[in-house]
């Protein structure tokens, strides 16, 4: 939960790098969020808890978008790699590798590697 609030504290940052852990966690929590809000207002039949789940889902989007690009960073690519999910499978499976994949090591074009600690691999 930890990694899903500190997705939330960058609200808009699209600078830096993500490890995969907060990248996933924040999908992760952000999803079991959705279900929850999406099956009691389907349960519930309240209009405004649907209304709830639109809000929710916008209140995502810019940290979502953050993380994402923050990933992409973390391994060496760039942002606007995210425009390639409009490609037909390739976009969606070739973005899937991309944030399975592990940090690029040391410094890279975006920032130090979020794993290390003055050099020295974390063990978190």
């Amino acid at each position: 939960m930890t990694w899903f609030i500190e997705a939330l504290k960058k609200y808009a940052v699209f600078s830096g790098r993500a490890r995969r852990k907060e990248y996933w966690q924040f999908g992760l929590f952000s999803g079991i969020i959705a279900l929850v809000l999406v099956i009691l207002a389907v349960v519930t039949k309240s209009s405004a808890l649907f209304a709830l789940v639109g809000l929710f889902y916008l209140a995502i989007l810019l940290p979502g978008l953050g993380v994402s690009v923050r990933r992409l960073h973390d391994v060496g690519r760039s942002g606007w790699w995210l425009f390639f999910y409009i490609v037909p499978i390739a976009g969606p499976i070739t973005l899937l590798v991309f944030n399975c994949t592990d940090s690029a090591p040391g410094v890279n074009a975006y920032g130090p590697n979020p794993k290390e600690v003055d050099g020295v691999p974390a063990h978190a």
